[in-house]
Parts: C-alpha cells; sequence; structure tokens
C-alpha cells in the first residue's frame, strides 16, 4: 500500500530572494526619517511682537524668514543677523521700520524707528515724554505706515513786562503763548518782541512794552541821556521822589509820562522804555527841553 504525500510546506518570507532588498531600503527610509527629523527645527518668530512657533527646515534666518513669509526691507531689524545659524528652539525677532515725520521744536524732519507706539517710539529719537509735550499718546500704535509727531521741549525762557521780570518753564509754541499763561496782559498797540507768533527757544528773553511811534532823530539819541538819569535818580529806573511826585530815572510827572504815550507809572518800565519816552519829551519841548531838567539838563550836552 501506498503512503500518504506530503503536503508542501510553505515558503519561507525571509529565506525569500527579495527579503535582503525589502529590509535595505527599510533601513534606508527609517535612516531617512531619522535623518529629516534631526534637520526639522521648532523656531520661534517674532515679528514687531507677535511670536508665531513654525517647523523650519532651513539652516540661517534669512531662509527661515522666507519658508515663514516674512520680508525683510531697508530700516527693519533682525536679530540675529540673517546669516546666522538657526537651531532646534531658536527665537527670530523681526522690527519693520516705520517712517516719523518728526516737527521738533518747530523744524520738521522724516526719520525711521522700529517701536510699534509712540512711547517707544520717542525713545528712539531720544525724546521722553517728561521733557516736553508730544502730540499724541506714549501708548498710541506707529503704525507700518508711519505718522506725524510733533513735540516741543521744556525750555526756559524770560519775560520783561515793565518791572515785572518772569521766568518761565515752557512747551509753548509760539511767544503768544508763553505770554498767556503767565497771565502778561496785552494790549492791542503794545511792542512785543520777539513777534507773537515766533517760536520762543530755550533763553528767549520776550518783551513787552508801549508802541514806539514816534521816530526818534539821530542827533537826539547821541545826547548823553546815561548823564542825565545819573543826576536826576542816580540812574535808578525805579526812582520815587514824593514831591512831585516824580518817578523813574528823568523824573517824569504822570501829566508828562502820558503826554509822550507813557502807560501806568513810569517806574515800572525798564530802562529802555524810559529813555525812550524822554527822547520823545525832548522832540517835543524843541527849544524848551531844558525847562523840563532845570539842573540837570546840562547833562545832556555832555
Amino acid at each position: 500500500m501506498r503512503g500518504k504525500r506530503r503536503a508542501p510546506r510553505p515558503p519561507i518570507p525571509w529565506r525569500s530572494p527579495w527579503t535582503p532588498v525589502v529590509c535595505l531600503a527599510g533601513a534606508a527610509a527609517l535612516g531617512a526619517l531619522v535623518a529629516v527629523s534631526f534637520l526639522v527645527k521648532e523656531v520661534v518668530v517674532i515679528v514687531d511682537g507677535r511670536p508665531t512657533e513654525i517647523r523650519a527646515y532651513a539652516g540661517t534666518v534669512h531662509e527661515v524668514l522666507a519658508e515663514a513669509g516674512v520680508t525683510v526691507g531697508y530700516g527693519d531689524v533682525v536679530r540675529p543677523g540673517a546669516q546666522e545659524d538657526v537651531t532646534d528652539g531658536s527665537t527670530i525677532e523681526v522690527r519693520h521700520a516705520r517712517p516719523i515725520t518728526l516737527t521738533l521744536d518747530g523744524r520738521t524732519s522724516r526719520r525711521l524707528v522700529t517701536a510699534t507706539n509712540v512711547g517707544d517710539a520717542l525713545a528712539e529719537l531720544d525724546l521722553t515724554p517728561a521733557a516736553g509735550r508730544v502730540s499724541a499718546p506714549p501708548d498710541d500704535a506707529v503704525p507700518l505706515s508711519g505718522m506725524r509727531l510733533t513735540f516741543y521741549t521744556r525750555r526756559k525762557v524770560y519775560v520783561v513786562a515793565g518791572t515785572a521780570r518772569i521766568t518761565s518753564r515752557t512747551t509753548a509754541r509760539t511767544v503768544r503763548e508763553v505770554l498767556r499763561q503767565n497771565r502778561v496782559p496785552l494790549r492791542r498797540d503794545y511792542l512785543v518782541t520777539p513777534p507773537l507768533d515766533s517760536f520762543p527757544k530755550d533763553g528767549t528773553v520776550i518783551t513787552v512794552a508801549p508802541p514806539h511811534t514816534i521816530p526818534i532823530r539821530p542827533d537826539v539819541i547821541a545826547l548823553d541821556w546815561l548823564a542825565l538819569a545819573q543826576c536826576m535818580a542816580n540812574g535808578d529806573p525805579q526812582a520815587y521822589n514824593p514831591d512831585g511826585p516824580y518817578y523813574g530815572m528823568y523824573q517824569f510827572s504822570l501829566p508828562v509820562w502820558q503826554a509822550v504815550g507813557g502807560m501806568g507809572l513810569p517806574s515800572d518800565w525798564p530802562v529802555e522804555e524810559q529813555t525812550y519816552r524822554a527822547q520823545v519829551l525832548y522832540q517835543q519841548m524843541g527849544d524848551r527841553w531844558q525847562s523840563q531838567w532845570p539842573t540837570c539838563g546840562d547833562r545832556l550836552l555832555g
């Protein structure tokens, strides 16, 4: 009797001639995955203060920004530098430049800043809100398109109005504003120097006086007015003689002072104003001028 034939054995996979090829391909793919995993980097890109986490394959800052679609132009700041290498966990900061049209104490220039708010922009421009007056609040945003800023520094100016001597710390834009801040009264015909609409820079002396509508002849200006004032009142602009009463360095009576256009008391005004009114009086009196200063008039002639 014949015996039963055994069934054929199933083929063993690892004995297949393709087994080495498949294993090699799998190992290569696994190796490639491992290599790629080492190339991928987790990077934080901060653009104008806003952070974004990205996965990047690039090797330099410039390449990472290109992958992330972040453009860099003139005046922009990139940290670290564009050609620096990037490692896993790196942080890249980009600040885009913003144009500022700055008017500083009346002078306008165009500047670039990378700050995103007015306070930081002023710091980049070496200005601080406490040092003056700015046209926008420090926490206002500075748009990419830029903005206009007006800044007036705090300055020391001086006001001379009659006998008043005022020292003012001000951020005023005009002489008129300085006078208003210090409550200096202005009449329509008063003379103000510098002009009311001019900019009062640091150290400016602002004078307020009644109008000088009468021109003084050169021969009158050439007289020795200092010698006359010295004889009349020891040259003291605030001198007072109750006998008249008489006031100031040329000892005006109030009626005479008013007749030559003077306002208030003669002694309330500085030397220049009192001298101008004395010169007007001299011209108005003609040949009779010495009757106004009978004791000291001859001092005018030197």
